[in-house]
């Protein structure tokens, strides 16, 4: 067993600490779902790489584009979310990503609605994963008194809503069987990150090079490092 202090949003240590369980399984096809760019790379860029390395498919999805974030007021959103998709493709390179979607709706007004369950719904039954990672939604404000990112919380929710059960019922956004031809997808488990509620840990030792070098790419935002050589995870086992 491992003991490790809770990761929350900040990505730092929070108060609550947890008894983790090595993760050496892997999913077989993986859909990431963040809210900003560096989201991914941050939370769990050496678990990705690893899994990738050993086999498995990951596809990522950024509902933002980062352009709501700069100390300059007077920033031009467009150019800095040009930026940050040009940043976060060469970092979701280094991972191992098989592909990467932006949804381009607006920074600090991502809303868990309708249409952005229906965006991600389209990518689950593209993709067909087996597992998805996303941001925890159940943190609201960590017990070291951070609170939670809104687009965090609202990507978090989004994302469990649309793999379950939205993403299995054809109900849900018919035309996206009607006129795309995306039958209905069972997702077995979710991993959510920046967790309180941690129970799985994957050994990410031989990854983080690779973590620090995805981090970096993100050369337009305040630099951060890869951190420790695990990575937690809420980990659920989905009932069908």
């Amino acid at each position: 067993m491992l003991h490790h202090d809770a990761v929350g949003p900040r990505h730092g240590r929070a108060a609550v600490s947890a008894v983790l369980r090595p993760h050496e399984g892997r999913p077989q096809r993986l859909l990431v779902v963040v809210a900003h760019p560096r989201d991914a790379e941050l939370a769990l860029a050496g678990s990705v790489a690893r899994w990738v390395a050993e086999g498995s498919l990951a596809r990522l999805v950024c509902c933002t584009s980062g352009d709501g974030r700069a100390a300059d007021a007077g920033a031009d959103p467009l150019e800095l979310a040009a930026t940050r998709e040009r940043e976060q493709r060469e970092a979701a390179a280094l991972v191992g990503y098989g592909s990467l979607t932006f949804l381009h709706r607006p920074e600090g007004a991502l809303a868990n609605d309708l249409a952005l369950r229906e965006q991600l719904v389209r990518e689950i039954r593209s993709f067909r994963p087996d597992a998805i990672a996303t941001h925890d939604p159940r943190v609201i404000v960590s017990d070291d008194g951070y609170v939670n990112h809104v687009d965090h919380r609202e990507c978090g929710a989004a994302a469990v809503d649309a793999a379950a059960p939205a993403a299995a019922n054809a109900m849900a956004f018919p035309s996206l069987v009607r006129s795309e031809g995306l039958k209905p997808h069972v997702v077995s488990r979710l991993y959510l990150f920046w967790s309180e509620r941690p129970r799985v840990a994957v050994d990410i030792s031989d990854q983080l090079e690779t973590k620090q070098r995805a981090i970096a790419a993100h050369a337009s935002q305040a630099p951060r490092t890869a951190g420790e050589t695990v990575e937690p995870f809420a980990l659920i086992e989905l009932r069908s």
